[in-house]
């Protein structure tokens, strides 16, 4: 490609901008992952993400990508064969479906529609079924990166409460955690799942499995092979700030950084400003005359907002002009998505100006492709972002 001038607009739900000061942590020199400068890193960082978790139970820790953690929630609480409840929301509940049946378990996933979020009475009806107690655990995605559905995990734990169930609950949040409120212990999470490159605002390479005393006490029986995702590996040393194998070091530095960014910001305007971010920019797209690909407007995420295209409009052709001219990416359709819709991240490290900068972006790529669509989408999420009306 030929170079292309200014800043590039990474309008990705994931990975997302990485602020200058996060960046300038991970250029620090590296430190001894063994000695007591990296023992005090270890500890401030460890307490650190247990709060925006909520949470005041462990945090592990990996050097690896969300996929890690999902199947080190999976590996450290089952045992071969052992079912598992799941719900199609979309392409990465799929995904963790198939890495649940590739351990050797038996996953059963609720059939979705990839335009909502979970459905919480279906899965408590599943369960009120379950009489022998058959099912071991629920896993749900909180984000539908791929949809930009959210579901209501605080209401998952009802219908799993009210079943009078005892399935462990599992919860991706890989795309949500430190963009919207999330509380792992208040909603009665046994397992969260997620990743340093969405709303922690740092690059990939780090993911995390916050756990419940529940959990925990199902890891002494659980009988899936483990070593390298092996949780009882953190517990004793990480009570000392370091751990089992070599950490990512550098990101840990960068991760101090990142949340007391988080902090300073102050977490309730961190996810203010998601959801002024998402309604200006569903009210942009839907101006323009477009559907989004969530069709519930309670499950709207404020991370990422799918747009359809209309029939026979490539999506991803859209997205390689709006590349070229515009020095701008966005996400595209994933699974059977693909090429028929395209996603608009909103999350991490961004500003108003960069909301609209991105909607005119899109809006200038329709137009060189001479696309049928209603101007002025810009100037609406200009005025709500203004106004809030």
């Amino acid at each position: 490609m030929r170079y292309l001038p200014g800043r590039h607009f990474l309008q990705l739900p994931g990975p997302t901008n990485t602020p200058l000061a996060v960046l300038q942590a991970l250029a620090m020199p590296t430190i001894d992952h063994r000695g007591p400068a990296f023992g005090e890193l270890g500890l401030e960082v460890i307490a650190a993400i247990k709060g925006i978790f909520n949470t005041e139970q462990p945090v592990i820790i990996y050097p690896a990508s969300g996929t890690g953690a999902w199947e080190a929630a999976l590996v450290n609480t089952l045992s071969p064969g052992d079912q598992v409840l799941m719900y199609e929301t979309g392409h990465f509940a799929t995904l963790w479906r198939a890495i649940a049946v590739r351990l050797g378990l038996t996953p059963e996933f609720i059939p979705g529609d990839w335009r909502s979020g979970t459905d919480p009475a279906a899965i408590g009806a599943r369960l009120a079924a379950d009489k022998t107690h058959q099912i071991k655990a629920v896993a749900v995605v909180h984000n539908e990166t791929s949809t930009g559905a959210m579901s209501d995990i605080a209401a998952v734990r009802r219908a799993i409460d009210e079943a009078r169930h005892p399935a462990l609950l599992m919860v991706d949040t890989v795309s949500a955690l430190g963009s919207v409120d999330y509380r792992h212990d208040d909603w009665g999470v046994d397992v969260s799942v997620a990743g340093s490159q969405k709303g922690l605002m740092l690059p990939p390479g780090m993911s995390f499995n916050a756990v419940s005393a529940k959990a925990l006490a199902a890891s002494k029986n659980a009988r899936l092979p483990r070593s390298f995702w092996d949780w009882n590996e953190f517990l004793t040393i990480n009570k000392r700030g370091y751990f089992p194998y070599t950490p990512n070091t550098n990101l840990m530095q960068a991760m101090k950084v990142a949340i007391n960014l988080l902090h300073e910001e102050g977490l309730e305007n961190v996810f203010v400003r998601h959801e002024r971010a998402a309604e200006a920019t569903r009210r942009c797209v839907q101006h323009w005359g477009f559907e989004l690909q969530c069709l519930v407007p309670a499950q709207h995420s404020p991370i990422v907002t799918g747009v359809r295209m209309p029939e026979g409009v490539s999506a991803d052709k859209l997205r390689a002009e709006i590349l070229t001219r515009c020095n701008m990416t966005l996400g595209s359709g994933l699974g059977r998505l693909a090429d028929t819709m395209y996603r608009i991240g909103h999350t991490g490290d961004f500003s108003d100006v960069m909301v609209t900068g991105t909607l005119s972006g899109i809006e200038m790529g329709m137009k060189a492709l001479g696309m049928s669509y209603r101007p002025g989408g810009v100037q609406v999420a200009m005025d709500y972002l203004v106004t809030g009306k």
